[in-house]
C-alpha cells in the first residue's frame, strides 16, 4: 500500500477530475486564476488519494528548495549545537527546513559537504570553517554558483561574504585582565592553530592585556595545541615542568581548559589557589565540573539567530545586491566561576 501511495502524482488527480495536470498544480498552489470550486475538488481528491507533494520537483519549478544548509565542524561540541538551535528557530518561523553537515574538523569532509549542498540545491549555506581548512576554493565555488554564503564563528574576511562572529579579541583581553585582577602574574596561554582567525585574535587579546597592565610577555608561557582535551593536558604538563610554572592559564577554549585542569589535578596543584584557569566558549560541562570553569560566553544561540536572519535578508535582495557582505560582531560575556576566582 505504501508503494502505491508514494506513486500518486498530480497526473493521477488530473485523470480523476478530467482536467490537465497543469490545472491541478495551479489549484494545489492556490493560483488566483483557478476557480475556487476547482481548487476545492482538487484538494478533496488529493486527500482521498493520499497525495504527497514531491518537494524536490516543486523546488526545481519554483527555483528554491526552502532548505538552509548548515556546515558545522563538530556535533559533539555544545557550542555548535547551540548555534544550530538559533538557526533552526528562525528557519522554522520562515517555514524553512535545516540540513546539517558535520565535517569532523576535516578539510576533505568540508569540501564534500559543500558539494552535497550544491547538488541538493539548498537556498543558502551557513558554515563554520574547520580547523584544517586553509584553502578556501570550495567556499568560493558557493559564491560562484550564486548561492548566498554566511559564515559564523570561524569566518574569513578573504571570502568577502557576510558573517556573524563574536569579538574574540575583546573576550581574550577581558579573560586575561580578569586573571591579572586576581593577582596572577605568570599567565600562560594555551592557544590553537594560528591560521584560524578566532584563535589568532584570542592570542592578540591575551598579549595586549599583558602589555596594558605592564606584565612582560614571556614566550615560554605560550604554547599552541590542537584545541582538544588531549592537547590541553599535554600543553599543561609541559608548562608544569618549567623552572617557573605559571600561576594562571588562559586556554583558547573550554575543552583545552578541561585538559589543562586534568593535568593540574594530576600533580596535586590546587585551582585557583596555585593555578587559576579560564577557558573560552562556555561549553555546557563548565559549570558542573570541580572546580567550575570560568569562561567567555559567545552568545551562541544569538549567533545562530543572527546568521539565519542575515540569510533571509540576503534571499530578499536582488541578485546583484546579494554580493554585498555584512559582518555582525557580537560582544562576549565574561563568566567568572570557581577555577579563577581568588579574590572577592
Amino acid at each position: 500500500m505504501s508503494d502505491l501511495i508514494s506513486k500518486i502524482t498530480i497526473a493521477d488527480i488530473a485523470r480523476v477530475l478530467h482536467i490537465t495536470p497543469a490545472t491541478v498544480s495551479r489549484a494545489l498552489n492556490n493560483h488566483p486564476g483557478i476557480k475556487e470550486e476547482t481548487k476545492k475538488r482538487v484538494r478533496e481528491i488529493a486527500v482521498q488519494l493520499n497525495y504527497q507533494p514531491n518537494k524536490i520537483a516543486s523546488s526545481l519549478r519554483l527555483g528554491r528548495s526552502n532548505i538552509l544548509g548548515v556546515i558545522i565542524p563538530s556535533a559533539e561540541i555544545s557550542f555548535f549545537g547551540s548555534v544550530v538551535h538559533g538557526i533552526e528557530k528562525i528557519a522554522n518561523e520562515k517555514n524553512y527546513n535545516v540540513l546539517i553537515y558535520q565535517t569532523n574538523e576535516q578539510f576533505d569532509y568540508e569540501k564534500k559537504g559543500v558539494q552535497t549542498f550544491l547538488q541538493s540545491r539548498v537556498d543558502v549555506v551557513l558554515a563554520s570553517i574547520s580547523k584544517e581548512t586553509i584553502n578556501l576554493d570550495h567556499f568560493a565555488e558557493i559564491k560562484k554558483r550564486g548561492v548566498p554564503l554566511i559564515l559564523f564563528d570561524r569566518a574569513n574576511d578573504q571570502l568577502g561574504v557576510s558573517s556573524v562572529v563574536v569579538n574574540d579579541y575583546t573576550g581574550a583581553f577581558e579573560a586575561t585582565k580578569h586573571l591579572i585582577q586576581q593577582g596572577c602574574r605568570r599567565i600562560a596561554h594555551i592557544g590553537g592553530q594560528q591560521h584560524v582567525t578566532i584563535f589568532n585574535q584570542r592570542l592578540k587579546g591575551y598579549i595586549d592585556a599583558l602589555n596594558v597592565h605592564n606584565i612582560p610577555l614571556n614566550d615560554d608561557l605560550i604554547l599552541h595545541g590542537k584545541v582538544s582535551i588531549e592537547s590541553g593536558r599535554a600543553c599543561m604538563h609541559a608548562l608544569l615542568q618549567k623552572h617557573e610554572p605559571p600561576d594562571a592559564v588562559f586556554a583558547v577554549e573550554d575543552f583545552t581548559a578541561l585538559g589543562a585542569m586534568q593535568a593540574i589535578k594530576s600533580v596535586g596543584a590546587r585551582m585557583p589557589e596555585d593555578i587559576a584557569i579560564i577557558g573560552f566558549a562556555n561549553e555546557a560541562f563548565g559549570e558542573f565540573i570541580t572546580p567550575s570553569l570560568s569562561t567567555v560566553n559567545q552568545q551562541t544561540v544569538k549567533m545562530g539567530e543572527e546568521a539565519a536572519k542575515l540569510a533571509f535578508d540576503i534571499l530578499l535582495r536582488s541578485a546583484e545586491n546579494r554580493l554585498q557582505a555584512r559582518k555582525l560582531i557580537l560582544q562576549p560575556e565574561l563568566i567568572i566561576r570557581e577555577s579563577s576566582r581568588r579574590l572577592p
